[in-house]
């Protein structure tokens, strides 16, 4: 029941618009804030502590597995990604990307299943495993404090405007747009929170509300459900799309995985 409150309060705050697609409102690049800003001062804490942020379970656990070497003898990632060879720091504030060999974006988690498949020789890892959740925000944490900066030119350029259009395309039965929040009533009151602009520089982050570790993808479905709209499959070309418009649109914030959230 307060759930369905919340969202009727949201619906009531965000409306106002009609059409297929909201007003294109944008948020100017000075304006723009990581939603860490508008986090409770323990909030904040939390995740600025290293010891007592509880993402950084996730991070050690896949840094664990990053340097180790599988059961079925195949190479560990470290033996690819030394110091001197193809390091990882601060990649992560580059992605997604488009993959050369299979002409598709890809973000962290679609990069480190293709490498096991490609060079390992090993299965892909399920979405939300911790395994990969912790793969991931090793390789997130080793960009932290790195300004984002993607590339969208090229072929990439299709995903970032089909990434747009969802973002401020109305759907599900409250019929509303991620930009009626995100970008038109960012900084307002909903219930107790307050509305962030919607970045993902945080992801993977550990969640109040989860009460675990989860991906931008995860954070993506659960506002797709809370309007009632058909959340999509975890790693889908639409949620990548999105992902790389979001990326772009928080470009020059820095990187914060592993993040806290309400």
């Amino acid at each position: 029941m307060r759930r369905l409150v919340a969202l009727a309060l949201l619906l009531s705050a965000c409306g106002g618009q009609s059409g297929e697609y909201a007003q294109q409102s944008q948020i100017p690049p000075e304006a723009i804030q990581s939603g860490y800003t508008f986090l409770q001062p323990e909030t904040q804490a939390l995740q600025d502590d290293d010891f007592a942020n509880p993402g950084f379970l996730w991070v050690d656990k896949g840094e664990t597995l990053f340097n180790q070497i599988p059961e079925t003898g195949a190479p560990a990632c470290a033996s690819c990604h030394a110091a001197d060879n193809r390091p990882l720091s601060g990649v992560a504030a580059h992605y997604p990307v488009m993959d050369e060999e299979t002409g598709k974006l890809m973000n962290i988690e679609a990069r480190i299943n293709a490498c096991r498949e490609r060079h390992q020789d090993l299965a892909p890892l399920d979405h939300e495993s911790d395994a990969l959740l912790g793969l991931t925000a090793y390789v997130a944490s080793l960009a932290r404090g790195v300004p984002i900066s993607v590339n969208i030119d090229g072929p990439a350029r299709n995903y970032y405007e089909a990434g747009k259009d969802y973002f401020f395309l109305r759907k599900g039965q409250f019929n509303l747009a991620c930009s009626q929040c995100h970008n038109d009533n960012w900084g307002k009151k909903l219930r107790g929170d307050t509305i962030s602009q919607g970045h993902g520089n945080a992801f993977p982050a550990y969640r109040m509300e989860w009460q675990t570790f989860g991906s931008l993808h995860r954070r993506l479905r659960d506002c797709d459900s809370g309007i009632r709209a058909e959340p999509l499959d975890y790693g889908s070309a639409t949620y990548m799309a999105v992902e790389l418009y979001l990326a772009k649109r928080a470009e020059g914030l820095a990187m914060e995985s592993p993040g806290v959230r309400r």
